[in-house]
């Protein structure tokens, strides 16, 4: 019987160890790939790889007016792709996908 409430209790012990890097690996994640994502964004626009996102925004205004939600930048098809969301006057979301070193709207669809 104790043998067996030691075996309950190591394995209790194993699984409070795994919740808890699980939750402090969830705390931190966010954080570091925020820090990552920025830091190569930089990297690629001061190499001249892609294009200031001011200058990426400022090229679809007057197709896409509105308010930006979300941008994301991301490989695609082995380029950098801007992906977009705004929200336009009459309450539409649009979904962009846009080159990151042309500014060219790759794509253009309505968020659900």
């Amino acid at each position: 019987m104790i043998k067996e409430l030691l075996q309950m209790a190591s394995a209790f012990i194993t699984k409070l160890k795994t919740m808890t890097a699980i939750l402090v690996m969830a705390m931190l994640t966010p954080m570091s790939l925020a820090e990552k994502d920025h830091d190569t964004a930089q990297r690629l626009r001061e190499s001249g790889d892609i294009l200031p996102l001011e200058k990426i925004l400022a090229s679809i205004r007057t197709d896409y007016p509105g308010k930006v939600l979300e941008v994301e930048l991301e490989r695609k098809s082995g380029r950098m792709v801007y992906e977009i969301e705004i929200l336009s006057k009459q309450g539409i979301v649009y979904e962009l996908y846009v080159d990151a070193a042309t500014a060219k709207i790759l794509k253009s669809k309505i968020d659900d």
